[in-house]
């Protein structure tokens, strides 16, 4: 914390401590408290009158109940170390502040901040051994308990981490050392994520035995208060149920060994019961209890007896999703698997009439309440689409363990359950009628189908049903019933299982012709998210490298050896025209999937390539909309990165366009655009200046440097410079490289982009103004005499302007060169570094200008936070200060409003 902001916090303290006064916004409270977080262990010693501030708020009951709510949660902060805690006690403020009983005579303690403030600030100070000493002399572990059902839920949440960090923090060395501790259960580490490591008490065998002995107490009354309080005692109780057990999942799966089996004992009657009870509400959470003991402990019969009851219930839908919660997260064993992967089978065999099961006895005495439950559409729609999500976690199971059902089976079992849903009663003879036309047309079902469908191309052994899933998925293209969302997820299911299954040598030539008029049919549709998809699916095809015949022959892109003679490059081109700026973006980026091959082999351009650039410069300049711009300088970044040689006859065409979608991208108004502008002025930089020993290749590619909301493309673009020459760069050559940059727009564009208004683009136009200024300027006096002669021109307004301003005011802190011209102009525009007039423009040495933009400390504004002025401590003491001042004001003005910026 600076001096600055101590010397102001006694009079924030005041503001703050003085009941007659409020504060318009206590959002600055929390603020405030986020900054004391930061500044650590040392507030005390830094900050000494916040010792002051908390002992008058807390003698003075009038307080506000939000600057009480605060001082608690700072007193909380300021005992979290022993000296801290020692300091409040010698002051007898320590027992006021966490003195509940105080607050409740005060009629304070109604309302809910000051019961969350009082809660947050306990478990502050509980950081160290005299603090849980305090604690449970304090007899603080009943209206901690009292609070766990509190009627607001943020004070029952807090509550309920209070009590897992008691327990977690403060917990003995497991005998077994390190190797006592476990792996944390994932669900309880997403819900409980702020609960620190727990302290090693061994320094003081004598501090160690008090503490435990202390820590022992307060866990015999949380064991006994989860026991008595898991099992409801009416209904309407069960959230407090749900409440206990993720406690539960918490506490058993971080939990070492002496406090974990102590839990595990002292609550395994009372999970028996609430399992036997069979609340469908607490289905997972159970499981999630259950699973956190299975996999933070050795075999245990408690927990297998637990585990077996609940894949043995008696609701089929809670009997479903017990198995699925076992797959995804259970340690595995061979009988548990096994029964959980056929209770998920079951309503797929069921409905398909496929044989998944064989002659599994188990499986029958669910059979006959699965098919009631099951002729219910709500549930049914429900229970199979669990089933279908979990069957890629099926095909996982080692056969040795589900001996009757290969992978083969379950992708046939799909395929079948999926032209049901289409109508196709005939692919189920042996299935139930009563339940299969529940998901006749469901939407749901389909999905979740086409879904597991592509996850299972990966499946061992699913590669020989290529041909069937081929065919089921051209049906469904076809389908004039299936919705945008039904199509989009046939496509990616196309794609994937070509990406898995590359030889396509069994796809008939019936099949190609039928993907061919699908194709051709959908990129037409009436429903633009169809259009969309098809031309993204046509890009896709065209990445995909597939075989004939056999592995041994050279592979193929699958939109050829698919779609054969139907060039999709008309198609795309025509989707160029789409009135959705969306299809046109991706029939942009698809026709550079698709061209790329040939950019690569260096093929000469064909006309319709050539009207295919004249029309994605008409989109640059007119389209209305980002989406289809960004997309077409994505594409020249994609040609200029793929192309063979820099010598081919496209390149002349190439260089051109790159030229005008520098010019044009670079005063676009989409901050996306310019970014990706910059990112191809990158590419003639690198192109440039390959063979230059001072060169840095790629200016921004550490991640951490990127601002949170820069533009990262989809796709490494690599310059290929095999066939580049790779010499030194001296005198005229370096001249005549920075010449033809300067040609190519790419140096006003990097200009523009640095004083551009939005962020993004003026720090990546500051990172390669900075990367090309230390390539140049360091070369010998020969070669700078004749960099000099390199001019770029700034035009007479905008960026031209604030640059020319830029270098006047740099020209006026100097006094050096005579050549340096001073021109006043009418706006207080003044001479800059090396200028000469040109037309309406202004002529400036790149090298000047490249060494008096202060680059170094504009790079330094760019990278700090946009709010680092705005929205730092001191901005929010001041914020204070100054609201308290204008309340305070007996002159304001009726209905003026201060603001307080701290958010």
């Amino acid at each position: 914390m600076d001096q600055e902001c101590v010397s102001l916090l006694p009079r924030v303290c005041e503001v703050l401590a003085d009941s007659s006064k409020s504060l318009p916004d206590d959002t600055s409270l929390e603020k405030l408290l986020d900054w004391f977080t930061e500044a650590g262990r040392s507030l005390l010693e830094t900050c000494p009158c916040l010792l002051d501030f908390v002992s008058t708020v807390v003698n003075n009951t009038d307080s506000d109940p939000s600057v009480i709510s605060f001082t608690l949660r700072l007193s909380g902060l300021l005992t979290a170390t022993e000296d801290g805690f020692k300091k409040l006690q010698e002051r007898s403020v320590l027992d006021l502040v966490f003195n509940f009983q105080r607050w409740q005579e005060a009629g304070l303690w109604e309302d809910p901040c000051i019961r969350i403030g009082w809660i947050q600030g306990l478990r502050g100070t509980l950081q160290h051994p005299k603090a849980l000493s305090f604690f449970v002399q304090s007899d603080f572990i009943k209206p901690l308990l009292q609070l766990q059902t509190d009627s607001s839920l943020f004070v029952a949440s807090a509550a309920n981490h209070m009590l897992a960090h008691i327990l977690l923090f403060f917990q003995p060395v497991s005998p077994a050392g390190s190797n006592g501790i476990h792996k944390k259960d994932q669900y309880a580490e997403r819900t409980y994520s702020g609960i620190k490591t727990a302290i090693t008490l061994d320094s003081d065998p004598a501090l160690t035995t008090e503490t435990n002995a202390k820590y022992t107490a307060v866990v015999v009354a949380i064991s006994e208060y989860l026991k008595e309080s898991l099992v409801p005692k009416e209904k309407t109780k069960l959230h407090q149920s749900l409440q206990i057990l993720k406690l539960l999942a918490l506490l058993l799966a971080q939990a070492r060994p002496p406090l974990r089996d102590t839990l595990l004992r002292t609550v395994a009657d009372s999970l028996e019961e609430l399992v036997t009870a069979g609340y469908s509400q607490l289905t997972l959470p159970l499981m999630d209890v259950i699973l956190a003991a299975n996999s933070s402990s050795g075999p245990d019969e408690c927990v297998a007896r637990l585990l077996s009851s609940m894949l043995n219930a008696n609701k089929p839908a809670d009997l479903i999703h017990a198995a699925a919660a076992y797959l995804r997260r259970g340690r595995l064993d061979a009988v548990h698997t096994a029964q959980a992967a056929r209770i998920l089978l079951l309503p797929i065999d069921i409905i398909t009439g496929q044989t998944l099961l064989g002659t599994d006895t188990t499986a029958d005495e669910h059979r006959v309440l699965m098919v009631e439950q099951l002729k219910n559409k709500t549930s049914c729609v429900s229970m199979i689409c669990v089933c279908l999500t979990n069957t890629p976690h099926i095909t996982l199971v080692p056969p040795d363990v589900l001996l009757t059902c290969h992978p083969a089976f379950v992708v046939l079992a799909v395929l079948s359950l999926l032209r049901i849903c289409s109508g196709d009663s005939s692919s189920s003879p042996t299935g139930c009628r009563e339940v299969y036309r529940n998901v006749i047309g469901s939407g749901k079902v389909q999905k979740c189908a086409l879904e597991a469908l592509t996850a299972l191309s990966s499946s061992p052994g699913a590669k020989d049903k290529m041909n069937e899933v081929f065919t089921l998925l051209i049906q469904y293209l076809d389908n004039p019933d299936s919705d945008p969302t039904v199509i989009h997820k046939s496509y990616k299911a196309l794609i994937k299982w070509l990406s898995v299954c590359t030889d396509v040598s069994s796809i008939t030539d019936q099949l190609r012709q039928d993907l061919i008029r699908v194709v051709q049919k959908r990129v037409c549709d009436m429903r633009w998210e169809v259009r969309d998809s098809t031309v993204e699916f046509l890009g896709q095809l065209a990445g995909v490298q597939v075989f004939l015949k056999s592995a041994e022959e050279e592979a193929c892109r699958a939109s050829e050896a698919l779609l054969g003679g139907c060039s999709t490059t008309p198609l795309l081109r025509e989707a160029l025209q789409d009135p959705e700026s969306y299809v046109r973006a991706s029939a942009t980026s698809a026709l550079a999937q698709t061209l790329s091959h040939s950019w690569q082999q260096g093929a000469a351009l064909t006309q319709e390539e050539t009207e295919i650039v004249n029309r994605l410069l008409e989109i640059l300049s007119e389209d209305t909309e980002g989406f289809a711009r960004r997309a077409v300088v994505q594409y020249f970044i994609a040609w200029f990165s793929s192309r063979s040689s820099h010598k081919h006859p496209s390149s002349s065409l190439l260089m051109n366009s790159v030229h005008s979608v520098i010019s044009k991208g670079s005063v676009d108004l989409d901050w996306e655009v310019k970014v990706h502008t910059l990112q191809l002025a990158e590419l003639l930089l690198d192109e440039t200046f390959s063979g230059h020993q001072g060169y840095k290749k790629g200016s921004d590619t550490d991640p951490a440097s990127l601002h949170p909301y820069g533009v990262v493309s989809d796709q490494a673009y690599t310059l290929h410079t095999h066939n580049l020459q790779r010499t030194n760069m001296e005198g005229s050559d370096s001249a005549g490289a920075l010449s033809n940059l300067v040609e190519q727009g790419v140096f006003s564009a990097l200009l523009s982009g640095l004083v551009d208004c939005d962020r993004p683009v003026g720090l990546k136009a500051c990172r390669l103004l900075i990367t090309v200024r230390e390539t140049v300027c360091p070369l010998p006096l020969d070669a700078t005499a004749a960099m000099a002669t390199v001019t770029c021109e700034l035009p007479g307004w905008g960026w031209g302007q604030e640059i020319r301003n830029i270098l006047g005011r740099k020209k006026n802190n100097q006094t050096k060169e005579a050549d340096i011209v001073v021109d006043s102009g009418e706006d207080g525009e003044v001479g800059e570094v090396g200028a000469s007039e040109s037309g309406d423009g202004l002529c400036v040495s790149v090298c000047d200008a490249l060494s008096c933009l202060q680059l170094d400390e504009t790079l330094d504004v760019l990278t700090q936070s946009s709010d680092h002025v705005h929205n730092s401590l001191l901005s929010l003491l001041q914020d204070i200060l100054t609201s308290n001042a204008a309340h305070t004001h007996s002159d304001r003005e009726q209905g003026e409003e201060v603001i307080v910026d701290c958010y």
